[in-house]
């Protein structure tokens, strides 16, 4: 493991069931082994079945088809994403969601996931360093970053979030 690149991702859905919502959204931080960042990007992902979006999903994750109007078919964007995690260890807050909608988006569009098949979860590893903490009543990103003093001014947007996990990362790490 220590020979692969992390990337920090988070992505924003159009609700929580995988089999009906669609991922919209996806934010990735690409560091070294030693947490050196090495690109940052985002996809926006235009829904193919909007009428089955979850409406306070949509409200959560800040979704305006304005601002989808250019983004990347699934197709496309799983291309260039998986060309950019190519051999890296998925980091993420509660890292079980987010890589089953991308395992899904992967075989939906018959692309091979190009990732490291170990993960990392930022909520695990708070567990097992803070469970004890009694400041600590929730394991949430957004109840961490308030812990942690990590600003995530743009909660719930993929990038923002992707940021957000790699600066918990980092915090953790220093426990």
């Amino acid at each position: 493991m220590r020979k692969h690149n992390f990337a920090f991702i988070d992505i924003e859905t159009t609700g929580l069931n995988l089999l009906l919502n669609e991922i919209i959204e996806i934010g990735c931080v690409l560091t070294t082994e030693s947490l050196e960042i090495i690109e940052e990007f985002e996809l926006k992902i235009k829904p193919e079945h909007i009428e089955n979006a979850d409406p306070a999903a949509l409200k959560v994750n800040h979704y305006d088809a304005n601002e989808w109007k250019s983004a990347y078919p699934l197709l496309k964007a799983m291309k260039i994403f998986s060309k950019k995690v190519k051999d890296c260890i998925m980091v993420g807050h509660n890292v079980a969601f987010d890589a089953g909608f991308l395992e899904y988006a992967f075989n939906k569009t018959n692309l091979t996931n190009t990732m490291h098949y170990h993960r990392l979860d930022t909520v695990s590893i708070a567990w097992a360093k803070m469970h004890n903490d009694p400041k600590l009543e929730h394991f949430s990103l957004r109840g961490l970053c308030v812990l942690f003093g990590i600003k995530n001014e743009r909660a719930h947007t993929a990038l923002s979030d992707a940021r957000a996990t790699y600066e918990l990362y980092k915090k953790l790490m220093e426990l």
